[in-house]
């Protein structure tokens, strides 16, 4: 007997609240999946805001729907999309004007101290977490 496979999603997403995920950033959860840690959030950026040095502990993929994100790789305007292979780290990812960004991740993202220790760890089971309101 096999187990049953991933349910089918079809969402609007304008119904989803915003959730805080750091100053000046929010998120709508759009997908998590417990087989595989892949998750898929729309981030809301505010100008000025950013993510802190972090490593990609599963390949990422991002789409910018509006607005501009600034990273090691350039600078990332409305329509871009851009992939982000396991181990990539960023020191700092930066959003100079109010952005959207489609984003995947296929397992954690570890935000990271000045020592390089862990500071926090952005993962499927947070983002679930805190859209239940945990």
């Amino acid at each position: 007997m096999s187990a049953p496979g991933p349910l089918e999603v079809l969402q609007n997403t304008a119904q989803l609240r915003w959730i805080a995920i750091v100053a000046g950033i929010d998120y709508r959860l759009l997908f998590t999946s417990r087989e595989t840690g892949r998750w898929t959030v729309l981030f809301r950026c505010q100008p000025g805001s950013s993510f802190p040095r972090h490593k990609h502990y599963g390949a990422g993929e991002y789409f910018v729907v509006k607005g501009r994100m600034e990273y090691r790789m350039g600078s990332a305007e409305a329509g871009t999309y851009g992939y982000e292979p396991l181990g990539a780290v960023h020191d700092s990812t930066t959003f100079p004007e109010y952005t959207e960004l489609l984003f995947t991740n296929f397992g954690p993202v570890v935000f990271l101290n000045e020592d390089e220790s862990v500071a926090s760890i952005l993962d499927s089971d947070l983002l679930e977490k805190l859209a239940l309101g945990g």
